[in-house]
């Protein structure tokens, strides 16, 4: 399997998620590593032992956060309401009515994600 690689979590990448500046594969790859999945190139299996339950339990295998609508709410409800609005903050302004589709949307979700997760574990933001 090819396992793009991990690009730094700043907000240089938050904006290229955003933007649509990186592919879907890689976008993917940030939050399954910051949920805690590894890919053991060895067995080319996943590992998940460091994923929390609630998301190991529903997903023992990482979830594509483009395509799946479910592992996006669940991302989304997973953001603690005081970080819901990390993308604001940074300047992003949402997209432009009849300009976006649920991909972009997806990809937002996962940029405040992302944002949230560097929130809580004071990375830099």
């Amino acid at each position: 399997m090819n396992i793009p690689q991990l690009l730094p979590l700043n907000t240089d990448t938050i904006w290229a998620i955003i933007n649509n500046t990186i592919d879907d594969a890689t976008v993917n790859r940030l939050v399954w590593h910051y949920l805690g999945y590894r890919y053991d190139e060895a067995t080319d299996t996943w590992d998940n032992t460091k994923v929390v339950d609630e998301w190991r339990n529903e997903y023992p295998q990482p979830p594509n956060f483009i395509e799946s609508r479910p592992a996006t709410v669940k991302l989304t409800r997973s953001i603690p309401p005081e970080n819901k609005q990390l993308l604001k903050e940074i300047g992003f302004s949402g997209y432009k009515i009849g300009e976006f589709e649920p991909r972009q949307t997806r990809r937002a979700t996962v940029a405040n994600w992302l944002l949230s997760y560097m929130q809580q574990t004071n990375e830099n933001i």
